[in-house]
């Protein structure tokens, strides 16, 4: 199928939001699942002198002082169907093998597997390598006429084994040997314990959400609209976003990168992970939720909150977070490879007349349950394009910055945002430290970044807006890989900002040394 642009996807989100709410209510018409992009392509350097496997290592200062692998990024990922696949697992422990499914046209292809980091700059190692791997065109999809589902049913071309890898982010590029085409295939290598450390969760099952390949997403159809869209969505499917990384690259690396250069103890998991083993965030000293978090189970939200309640702090670095309900089902290839939400359609849905929690949103019925409650902050609307207003110089999240009160950086507050609303469950004390005036859609209101703490000496810390991850690598115009007219200024206090954020998490339990002040009347004014 085609390969969208970036700059083709965010076109046709705000096309679509010009015909919804802006508002409570989350837009079933797909915004856009990342911003155009405007990054520099590296140049290749070919893979055909890597090792098969590096040493092995935990220590994410050790992993971090080995040379990167330059040329791993795609420049050209060839035609249509040249070559593209999936890994049968999301996420596996170090040492735990998977499958990959490809189909190419190509007689063969080599794999590169990339961990994912800073590397001096140069943002990949090469792990992994393995040439000549025979190609094969697999079968066309097909569609479930029931649910909308798009199955391919492909067979395993190549069992992985992941023996020597380090814990980590991952993408796995495959070329084809004849050079007709190049894609990636996303996979952390997930930590078995979180005790001490900062929790990178990635967020597959809002990428899958997104994932339009074969047709079908949970926003779209055929018809470009909610009438077709899909009811579940599997991850037996290639991605068809950024080359095939789904919404890693603008969502996720920018913080990885900038979280493995600090040298702090990581951990590195996924939502879905998280759902499916109680206690994995036992001890853990922070969970970091990234960019676009939209899509969360019950039981993924239960484990998170459980922890915050121990004392884990939790960074929430984007909008939108925790705003669907869904499970998890199994297919062919495991369990937990099927993301299910109905939406408004969750009276249909034979799971949820089984006694399942309804899939939709969060602060929807029936379940009610609005994020707010967890994160302090609650999404209201799509679509903006704002400046960032600081309210708050003082805090400490902004320590090292030189901001003063009202500064402002443009078009920082996007494409969704949050905000304090105590129309909803609020947690308090809370601080609004960034208060962003937005227009969506002819309404005004506000994006806002706060803080609050709970009684288990936790801090929670919401940006308030989904371009904060991107704009980590903002650099100024022409020198950066954020778009939307971010510049260096943006960039250079959303680092220091995020460096606070982490290096305060990693040292324990927030409210110990930096207690929230609420401020909300100062703010809002009085309740």
């Amino acid at each position: 199928m085609a390969e969208p642009s970036r700059r083709g996807i965010l076109g046709l989100g705000l096309m679509a939001a010009a015909v919804t709410s802006c508002g409570a209510h989350h837009p079933d018409t797909a915004p856009a699942p990342h911003p155009a992009d405007s990054r520099p392509e590296a140049p290749s350097t070919g893979d055909a002198d890597a090792t098969r496997h590096a040493e092995p290592t935990s220590d994410p200062q050790h992993e971090q002082a080995r040379p990167g692998t330059p040329g791993w990024e795609i420049t050209d990922p060839g035609p249509d169907a040249a070559i593209e696949g999936f890994a049968d697992r999301v996420s596996v422990l170090p040492g735990e093998s998977f499958g990959l499914h490809v189909s190419t046209p190509a007689a063969a292809f080599a794999v590169s597997a990339y961990r994912m980091g800073w590397y001096g700059g140069a943002r990949a190692r090469l792990v992994w390598h393995r040439e000549h791997v025979p190609g094969g065109r697999q079968p066309a999809p097909h569609v479930d006429p029931a649910t909308r589902t798009v199955l391919t049913g492909w067979q395993r071309t190549l069992a992985v084994d992941t023996t020597g890898w380090p814990e980590g982010a991952y993408l796995l590029r495959l070329d084809a040997d004849d050079g007709s085409g190049r894609r990636y295939v996303p996979l952390t290598v997930r930590s078995a314990v979180t005790a001490g450390r900062t929790v990178i969760m990635s967020a597959p099952a809002t990428w899958q959400a997104y994932n339009e390949w074969g047709g079908y997403s949970l926003y779209n159809g055929p018809t470009g609209g909610l009438a077709t869209r899909s009811l579940k969505v599997v991850f037996d499917r290639p991605y068809d976003y950024d080359h095939g990384a789904g919404l890693f690259l603008v969502y996720e690396a920018p913080l990885v990168a900038l979280a493995e250069r600090l040298g702090l103890p990581l951990a590195y998991t996924t939502g879905i992970d998280v759902a499916r083993e109680p206690g994995l965030l036992t001890g853990a000293a922070a969970v970091v939720s990234l960019g676009h978090d939209e899509y969360w189970s019950p039981e993924q939200r239960a484990q998170v909150v459980a922890a915050r309640d121990a004392g884990t702090n939790l960074a929430v670095l984007g909008a939108n977070c925790c705003f669907r309900r869904v499970r998890f089902e199994p297919t062919d290839l495991g369990p937990e490879r099927t993301v299910v939400c109905y939406k408004d359609a969750w009276a249909q849905d034979p799971g949820h007349q089984a006694g399942a929690p309804a899939t939709t949103d969060f602060r929807a019925g029936p379940g009610a349950d609005p994020e707010s409650s967890m994160l302090g902050v609650i999404y209201d609307g799509y679509p903006v394009d704002a400046p960032y207003v600081v309210s708050s110089p003082g805090h400490w999240a902004f320590e090292g910055t030189g901001v003063t009160a009202g500064a402002s950086f443009p078009h920082l507050v996007g494409v969704e945002y949050d905000r304090v609303d105590t129309a909803f469950p609020t947690p308090r004390p809370i601080e609004v430290i960034a208060h962003s005036p937005v227009v969506c859609e002819g309404r005004r209101s506000h994006s806002d970044t706060a803080y609050h703490t709970v009684p288990s000496g936790a801090g929670v810390f919401a940006s308030g807006t989904m371009r904060w991850v991107e704009t980590l690598d903002a650099h100024g115009p022409g020198g950066g890989k954020a778009d939307h007219g971010i510049d260096s200024r943006a960039g250079d206090l959303v680092r220091k900002v995020t460096e606070n954020v982490l290096r305060t998490f990693a040292a324990g339990p927030a409210a110990r040394t930096h207690p929230a002040q609420d401020n909300l009347a100062s703010v809002y004014g009085p309740a």
